[in-house]
Order: C-alpha cells, then structure tokens, then sequence
C-alpha cells in the first residue's frame, strides 16, 4: 500500500504570506522556509510585524478568500487520489486552509493551530507535534504503508528524507542545490511521472 504526502504552499497552492505581503506592502511578509529554515524564527517574525502593522487574522483571511490552486493543480491532485492515499502535511494553520481546501476537493489535511483573540490578534502558534511532516511518515511507515513525498522547501526536507521515496516540485535553486538525492520537477506534468518512476505499482498518465 501506498500513500502520497504533499506539502500544500508553494506545490499546490501560493505562498500564503507572499500573497499577503504583496496586498499589505510589507516585504518582510515575503520571508518562507525557503529562506529561514528555522519554523520557530520564521514564525516569530510573522507574529512581531503583525504585531507591529496591528494586522490580525480576519486581515490574513481576507486575502486567502481571494487565492486559488496554482494552474494544474486541482487535476494533479485529482490524478493523484485516483492511485495513491493522498495526505497534505503543511506548516499552514487550520484557520488558514479552509478556503483553498474547499477548491482542492477536501484533501485530508495535517497541519498546525493559532491561538487568536477575540480581537482577531494573533496571539502565538502552536505545531501539532516537533517535526510533524517527518513524524507522520513514520507513522504511515509504522502502519506498513509506503510513502512518496513531494515538497518544495527546507521545512520539506525531513519529510522528504524519511519518506520511501521524496521527490522536489517548484523548488528554488538553494534547496535543489543543497539536497541533489532529490530529483527536482516543476510542472505536474513531470511530478506525475515522479510518483509513477517512485512507485513499485505499475502506473500510467
């Protein structure tokens, strides 16, 4: 039995926190797990220019209402469930997803928690578990499943390690660079034959 981990932001959906920066003007909103890999730093300074800006969670939502699946995504994923278990593991936040969920069909999606005030400030985050993207494949590894994982970013990379199979989608060249045991795609088209080569079923487009 096999089962497909995908990363969400950036593989099937945008960067939620570029597309946010870009509506608010603020250019540290950019910074991803392609730049930090470290998720506690990365979040802290999140917090702290929120903080800053008086921006909160209902301003956060308002952008992602406006966000779709990246072009051919909700066909790949489509693609994908008709031959693998399909699991999103993601750094994104419950509060965040339900929006682009809803586009992709309700995918089963692992992720993480804010703690918001009544205001709608968003007071702290709190991860599912430490290394949570690693740890589920080797709990679908410990139920003797075997997983083939896509991702894009360092935050990826445990996954990606763990998994039976770990393959790189829409990376920057950093990552690429950093992890060569990875192959690199960055058109569905090509992730499709990934899962397919990474496979021990036979499979077909």
């Amino acid at each position: 039995m096999e089962i497909a981990c995908l990363d969400l932001e950036g593989v099937l959906v945008p960067e939620i926190w570029i597309a946010f920066a870009e509506k608010t003007g603020i250019e540290e909103l950019k910074a991803t797990t392609r730049d930090i890999p470290d998720y506690d730093v990365l979040m802290q300074q999140r917090l702290r220019i929120l903080d800053e800006h008086n921006l909160g969670l209902n301003e956060i939502q308002e952008v992602i209402a406006t966000l779709k699946p990246l072009e051919g995504a909700v066909e790949f994923i489509n693609w994908l469930r008709e031959r693998f278990q399909v699991i999103i593991l993601s750094d994104t936040f419950y509060e965040f997803s339900q929006p682009l969920m809803r586009q992709l069909g309700f995918p089963t999606l692992l992720c993480h928690k804010l703690e918001v005030a009544e205001d709608g400030k968003v007071i702290n985050y709190h991860l599912r578990q430490k290394d949570p993207k690693r740890q589920s494949v080797l709990s679908l590894q410990g139920l003797y499943y075997r997983v083939i994982a896509a991702g894009d970013s360092y935050n990826d990379t445990t996954m990606l390690k763990e998994a039976d199979a770990g393959i790189l989608f829409h990376s920057p060249q950093n990552v690429i660079d950093e992890f060569p045991q990875f192959p690199a795609v960055q058109t569905f088209e090509d992730l499709k034959k990934e899962f397919i080569k990474a496979s021990n079923r036979e499979l077909s487009l």
